[in-house]
């Protein structure tokens, strides 16, 4: 078999991304960022560029990983790392006929999962509420804020929606997740009035030469860029006072904690999110629980 160098090994792994995994632009761009600083950094430590990949070894990527820690990454980041090494070289494993994969003696470090932000409902309904509701951007933002709370929708998810992912007759919308995957999400019915009138008032007046298919249209009349969405977001929460942190996840974190609340099935939960595995899904019975025990403290007599 032909030698592969570092650097080839990277761009070929980062094409496989994109063409047969179908991976997200921010999944590639993550992947890029870690996998390439770990190349620079044993190029720098080693003095060379490395011209077999099969000759990378599990101390060469401890060194990597102990840099980092002595850089002060957190360690949630240092295991983002860890686990896009352990998917670069399984994929050079089963594509290129690495025989030893030095990621079979690294193990992820353990931890604690922290719980996400939740907004309560009343949050969430003042939120919503804080759009303009006259203006074709204050029209197109409920919209969006009533579409991710309402579906659960990833903030990639919502951005990247076409006018052919929605079917308001049927109150469904198709969203392709991670991969590529497709599912269907049903559409509530303030998420579909909100729908209705941007489509009708909003989105009419955005429209310019440039524009697509997408719907959730800038003031150029392209595709709303997640960062963009994610502005607008912060302007809101801070427009009615919320002091938590808040990002767009902070809205699908609600979503699902609101459902469980209310009795919604975790199974059903973990459809509707697009989750592979269940245990992901899990991690909101433990906000529940939280918010469970934080209800009694507050309230029964003999709590303490």
């Amino acid at each position: 078999m032909e030698r592969l160098s570092l650097p080839n090994a990277v761009e070929k792994f980062l094409a496989f991304l994109s063409l047969e995994k179908g991976a997200s632009e921010h999944t590639i761009s993550a992947y890029q960022s870690d996998v390439r600083q770990w190349m620079q950094f044993v190029i720098c430590a080693h003095g060379e560029i490395v011209r077999d990949i099969s000759t990378v070894t599990p101390e060469m990527i401890r060194e990597w990983i102990v840099s980092l820690s002595e850089s002060r990454y957190q360690p949630r980041a240092v295991a983002r790392k860890i686990a896009t090494l352990r998917s670069f070289f399984k994929y050079l494993v089963n594509e290129n006929g690495i025989e030893i994969n030095p990621m079979e003696e690294i193990h992820l470090p353990k931890l604690d999962r922290s719980l996400p932000d939740v907004l309560t409902i009343d949050e969430m309904k003042r939120l919503l509420e804080a759009p303009s509701s006259e203006s074709p951007q204050g029209m197109r933002d409920r919209a969006m804020l009533e579409l991710a709370y309402g579906s659960g929708l990833r903030v990639s998810e919502l951005c990247s929606l076409s006018l052919q992912a929605l079917d308001l007759e049927n109150e469904f919308v198709r969203v392709y997740g991670k991969g590529s995957k497709e599912r269907i999400v049903p559409l509530g019915h303030w998420a579909i009035v909100a729908l209705e009138k941007y489509l009708r008032y909003g989105r009419p007046l955005l429209i310019t030469q440039k524009t697509g298919s997408a719907l959730f249209l800038s003031r150029k009349g392209v595709a709303l860029s997640r960062k963009t969405f994610w502005f607008y977001l912060k302007k809101y929460a801070h427009g009615i006072g919320l002091q938590c942190p808040i990002t767009p996840h902070t809205l699908r974190h609600s979503f699902a904690t609101h459902l469980l609340e209310n009795g919604a099935d975790l199974r059903f939960i973990q459809e509707m999110l697009g989750h592979e595995d269940i245990s992901t899904t899990q991690i909101y019975t433990r906000v529940e629980t939280q918010r469970l025990r934080e209800q009694y403290e507050k309230f029964h007599p003999h709590a303490f």
